[in-house]
């Protein structure tokens, strides 16, 4: 029972560092990469739906995405979804929308990098919530007395050392990125 417990945790552990990473592809970094416009929702026919459902994103050097999209006249709602997305891009309008991408001054990067510190801190704390339900599960078990005070105790030490590799885990994977926004 408790290495079913643990074994969920670790599974929603692991589903907490890939949130952090599609965190970290909406902070923007020096160079140009598609999944800047992830987030990005267009409407199409009456509804919202994301940007690479209606047109190719691709990179045309290292500070221009390429917008193909699939019908010409999705061209003024594209170019209208990116500008009002709160990325700060401006895009060039033709028969393809070209998004050039601003080089990042010391103050844009310095509050880029505060955006992948707040990214990492709410992974931290999911982690520790993950934590908290796993071990309020196990002493719930104590408690209806189907395992013994030493299996708890065993089960908390466990819980804690998963715990603090995936916060190690998500420090890493910060210094990573902040190290990233820092290369000019």
């Amino acid at each position: 029972m408790i290495n079913d417990l643990k074994k969920d945790g670790e599974q929603r552990m692991h589903k907490t560092l890939e949130s952090l990473e599609q965190g970290f592809a909406k902070v923007r970094t020096g160079r140009a990469h598609p999944s800047i416009l992830n987030g990005v929702m267009v409407p199409y026919y009456g509804s919202d739906v994301p940007l690479n459902q209606v047109a190719n994103v691709g990179v045309e050097d290292s500070r221009t995405l390429l917008v193909q999209p699939f019908e010409r006249t999705m061209v003024s709602a594209i170019d209208k979804a990116i500008r009002e997305s709160d990325l700060g891009l401006n895009p060039i309008t033709a028969d393809a929308i070209r998004v050039p991408l601003p080089a990042l001054t010391a103050e844009t990067r310095k509050d880029m990098q505060k955006v992948a510190r707040a990214e990492a801190e709410h992974a931290k704390v999911a982690l520790r919530n993950i934590r908290r339900d796993i071990l309020g599960d196990v002493k719930a078990l104590l408690k209806e007395k189907e395992i013994s005070e030493d299996d708890e105790r065993r089960a908390g030490d466990d819980v804690q050392k998963m715990t603090d590799k995936f916060v190690a885990e998500v420090d890493s994977r910060l210094a990573a990125k902040e190290a990233e926004l820092m290369k000019v």
